[in-house]
């Protein structure tokens, strides 16, 4: 296993110097889901709608917004430019789950991984959010990387043994 890029030497952190590193396209796609009553789960069928508004629509919006504040949250991660950001939340009857899906892309000198999983998670948390007046047996959960590609590393899929 390599060594955490985040500390130096003497444990004490840092942020990666990315400055020589050659821009390349970067993609990144994430995904999560909160585990909702069937109460909850029917409402959101019907009309995906609360006393707050439009679930899917502002949780999506969440999502987008919170890529772009990635580096405000994680106190190493690069302040990069963004080149497209997809947020989309769908309901799963079989678990009785929102899915919410992401897609991060730039061209820049370092991953996106970051801003796809913030997506997700920040989206997530709306979800429940705007749900909560409804009923608080809801569980967020599975949130991970799915895929990512561009960069020294190559690309990854979940499920790849490398």
């Amino acid at each position: 296993m390599s060594e955490l890029s985040h500390l130096d030497r003497e444990g004490h952190p840092l942020m990666v110097d990315v400055s020589q590193k050659k821009r390349s396209d970067r993609v990144a796609r994430a995904e999560g889901k909160v585990l909702v009553s069937r109460n909850i789960f029917d409402i959101l069928q019907e009309n995906e709608k609360t006393e707050k508004g439009e679930v899917f629509t502002v949780a999506e919006l969440a999502g987008i917004m919170a890529a772009k504040r990635t580096s405000d949250l994680i106190p190493l991660c690069h302040n990069i430019g963004l080149d497209g950001i997809k947020v989309k939340c769908r309901l799963e009857e079989e678990d009785l789950s929102v899915v919410i899906s992401s897609e991060v892309a730039a061209r820049e000198c370092t991953g996106v991984e970051m801003e796809a999983l913030t997506a997700v998670t920040i989206a997530a948390l709306t979800v429940y959010d705007m749900c909560k007046a409804l009923g608080k047996e809801m569980i967020i959960t599975d949130v991970r990387l799915l895929y990512k590609s561009g960069g020294k590393s190559g690309t990854f899929t979940v499920g790849d043994e490398s």
